[in-house]
């Protein structure tokens, strides 16, 4: 297995290593690559471990671009890779180690050499590199049925991916795209979304080995499990300090997920180019579910057990990556969208949503945003919106604003959506995020059951706020009309006051429209379930005058009326009452038997709140941005910050 190890510092002077990359041409069948890949290579543990190997290696990695065209060395460790990697499979179940461990290092050598080539060569010097073969191949020849090397490459780690068990258990213009999404790499998709989304489920922690110091461990066999392992995760699974708690780790599954994420994501727009990852992500079935095992119209999909897929995505909602794919299957997969529906403990899936929300000041705008698109996705069911007010919740630890001992988990969605739109508007002062925090609400109102005392008081403290906002913009406006020479607005005395006047009345326009959407959240309600929430109508009640100074206004006329006439029929209930000085659980009382009186017909009809997300075109510009910053931040692996053009790493 090597006798010989080198610290990560000392590559730099390894001899095996400055032979590949000097001038001599070495043919594939040479002894040397016996002994090179025969050596005990100390992997990077963390980013901070790659780091130091890259700037310890650069002057190797840099002396075989140069001489490499003419020898041909890249393309010979390649072709021995290719020879491994063939037998690799039976290798494993014969439990050949020493032949897994030559292939470890092969495609540990190559994927370091890769890294480099990508961020220092363009796409034509990159196949360049490829392409160059020794002059004398020593006797060594290509299989007939071979195609371009780095075609070849590819296709042979997706295969390792899809056939070899870990041990333990415009991006379309590019050629590696196209190798990937039309070349025979795509032959595997369904196999190899299906692997990397049962890694995901599993959520399998990293083996104990690897935590152990090489003294530690006497067998071969647990070496190169560690050593396996840390290939798949991009070595970002070997620590030699780790707590106790750290053990739970799910490093396959991370590095399984960012790159599903990867493939689904790039190809999808651009026409003349298929995207199996994609489609198979989009189309694959339950096999808990007989009926699917009928005749499907999808030509390769596959089946997957939904439940475990579920509870892994329920606890992992924390991390960004998760939340996309949640995304990814409940707005494209309607197999896996009508599972979830169906879930009696959808609880578990909406808390994790929820607290994203919650504690939006220490998450970026994208996970935010990921996360309300979800809760409008699931408030457009029906069956969800009334669900969710079934579902009782006790002592919620993460819920700081108020102590509640029990509050509805439809409840708690008001309350949490309705904070993130506050905190929009003092912070973020987002229109987009606006419009889906109120969406998702209106789609709720017809179904709002049994709100909590605090609930009404948030929902009408918003309108309150909104009403206050309202006030100010209105008098700056006037303000600004005063100050002009003519005392007319239409004729401001300078540029910029004309600008300023501009932006006061763009910003009155959006949130006459906020006004209309939260009066309209509340009218729903009192049209549909009236008799369902008393302490909305005993909050309107107290509130009252907050609807006087929008009586007369042509933009709110019509739907205040509505709810004048809901609160004149029990404020009339409450003056015919004996009592002058009633308790509130008395005025409850009256709300509760008036309701039963009050005729709804009496009330304006308004169309049916129902809003439907539409996702924006080209959602490659917003998506693969976001991805390939969860790679950068997220899969540990070192970066070269200054060589990255795809993203703006500040925007993450």
């Amino acid at each position: 297995m090597g006798a010989n190890s080198s610290s990560i510092s000392e590559l730099t002077n390894n001899e095996y290593l400055r032979r590949l990359s000097a001038a001599e041409p070495i043919n594939p069948i040479d002894p040397f690559w016996n002994q090179l890949l025969s050596y005990s290579f100390l992997i990077p543990i963390n980013s901070t471990d790659a780091k130091l190997l890259e700037e310890s290696t650069s002057s190797i990695c840099k002396n075989l671009a140069i001489h490499n065209t003419k020898s041909g060395n890249f393309g010979a460790l390649i072709r021995n890779f290719l020879v491994r990697a063939t037998e690799l499979k039976a290798s494993a179940q014969c439990e050949d180690n020493i032949f897994t461990w030559q292939t470890y290092n092969a495609l540990f050598i190559i994927r370091s050499l890769c890294k480099y080539f990508v961020e220092h060569l363009s796409e034509e010097l990159i196949l360049q590199q490829f392409d160059a073969k020794p002059a004398d191949m020593g006797g060594y020849t290509d299989p007939e049925e071979m195609g371009p090397l780095a075609e070849e490459l590819m296709n042979s780690l997706v295969e390792l991916l899809v056939d070899v068990p870990s041990t333990p258990q415009p991006a379309s213009k590019f050629t590696v795209y196209h190798c990937m999404m039309e070349g025979r790499c795509s032959i595997h998709a369904c196999v190899l979304v299906k692997t990397l989304l049962r890694n995901f489920s599993n959520q399998e922690k990293c083996p104990p080995e690897l935590y152990k110091s090489s003294s530690d461990v006497n067998s071969m066999v647990a070496n190169v499990a560690a050593s396996l392992w840390s290939v798949m995760t991009l070595g970002m699974g070997t620590k030699t300090e780790k707590k106790e708690e750290e053990y739970q780790e799910t490093l396959l599954a991370n590095q399984s997920l960012l790159f599903l994420l990867v493939l689904a994501n790039h190809c999808t727009s651009e026409h003349g180019l298929n995207n199996p990852y994609r489609q198979a992500l989009v189309s694959f079935t339950n096999s808990q579910d007989q009926s699917a095992n009928a005749p499907t119209k999808v030509a390769a999909t596959f089946k997957l057990n939904f439940t475990e897929l579920y509870n892994a995505l329920c606890s992992s909602l924390r991390d960004d990556q998760t939340t996309l794919l949640l995304y990814l299957l409940i707005h494209r997969n309607a197999n896996m969208k009508a599972f979830i529906f169906s879930r009696t403990n959808i609880d578990s899936l909406v808390m994790p949503l929820l607290k994203i929300l919650y504690n939006a000041q220490d998450r970026n705008s994208h996970h935010i945003y990921m996360a309300l698109i979800i809760l409008l996705i699931l408030s457009e069911d029906d069956v969800f919106n009334k669900a969710v007010h079934e579902i009782t919740l006790k002592n919620i630890p993460w819920f700081k604003e108020r102590t509640i001992l029990e509050i509805s988990l439809g409840g708690l969605l008001i309350l949490v959506v309705i904070r993130t739109i506050q905190y929009n508007m003092t912070r973020m002062r987002d229109k987009y995020l606006h419009t889906n925090c109120l969406a998702a609400l209106a789609n709720m109102s017809a179904q709002f059951t049994n709100l909590h005392p605090y609930v009404a008081q948030r929902l009408v403290s918003l309108f309150s706020q909104l009403c206050k906002k309202h006030s100010r913009i209105v008098e700056e406006i006037r303000e600004a009309a005063m100050s002009s020479p003519t005392g007319d607005p239409s004729t401001p005395g300078t540029e910029s006051g004309e600008e300023g006047e501009q932006d006061h009345m763009q910003d009155l326009a959006v949130l006459e429209e906020v006004i209309r959407m939260v009066l309209e959240i509340i009218n729903s309600c009192l049209a549909s379930s009236l008799h369902h929430n008393p302490n909305l109508v005993y909050t309107l009640l107290y509130r009252k005058e907050l609807f006087d100074q929008f009586r007369t206004h042509p933009t709110f006329q019509d739907i205040i009326q509505n709810i004048d006439l809901v609160l004149a029929h029990f404020s009339s209930r409450l003056e015919q009452s004996k009592h002058h000085n009633l308790s509130p659980s008395e005025v409850l009382d009256i709300i509760t038997d008036g309701a039963k009186q009050f005729r709804r017909d009496k009330l304006k009809k308004f169309p049916d709140l129902k809003f439907k997300y539409v996702e924006e075109e080209s959602p490659e510009e917003f998506f693969i941005p976001y991805i390939w910053s969860l790679v950068y931040h997220s899969s540990n692996m070192y970066f070269n910050a200054a060589r990255i053009l795809l993203f703006s790493l500040s925007n993450t």
